[in-house]
């Protein structure tokens, strides 16, 4: 961008239109792991949550929340994971990562306050998501949004 004073050099955070490895692998990592425990609860929740100490006890209707949460997990694992290769999803496969992996790791810091300490699975989880979230917005901070979108005009 050009002002009276001459040009604006982009924002110096920002990287241009190359991945860094250090991207490629967190949103690699990061996508894996939410592809890995979303195909589980999808597939398997009773055999997946049974470590933590939670039984289904038969109870379809909680099989079924469990399981379309899983299924979601699944799809934000693959974004995320194809933001590592597809340049043009980066930024949003960042984000989303960020906002799924943060949102999960601060509710379960919500819990712990509000209702006591959970299984040690429990807690390692809250650790590894708000680990891999600000990993995911280390890469929102480093990886320019893209062109804002066109508008066709007729």
């Amino acid at each position: 961008m050009t002002t009276v004073a001459g040009p604006v050099p982009d924002a110096p955070h920002r990287r241009s239109g190359t991945h860094s490895r250090s991207q490629q692998v967190i949103l690699v990592v990061a996508g894996l792991v939410v592809v890995g425990i979303g195909g589980a609860v999808l597939t398997a929740p009773d055999a997946f949550h049974a470590g933590n100490g939670i039984d289904f006890a038969g109870n379809s209707s909680l099989l079924s929340e469990t399981r379309a949460a899983g299924g979601a997990l699944l799809a934000t694992g693959i974004l995320v994971t194809l933001g590592a290769f597809v340049r043009r999803l980066t930024f949003a496969a960042a984000l989303i990562g960020a906002t799924v992996y943060l949102a999960y790791g601060l509710s379960r810091l919500l819990s712990i306050a509000l209702d006591g300490m959970p299984a040690t699975g429990l807690v390692a989880a809250a650790v590894a998501e708000l680990v891999l979230g600000t990993a995911c917005g280390y890469v929102v901070h480093r990886t320019p949004p893209g062109p804002p979108p066109t508008v066709n005009r007729r």
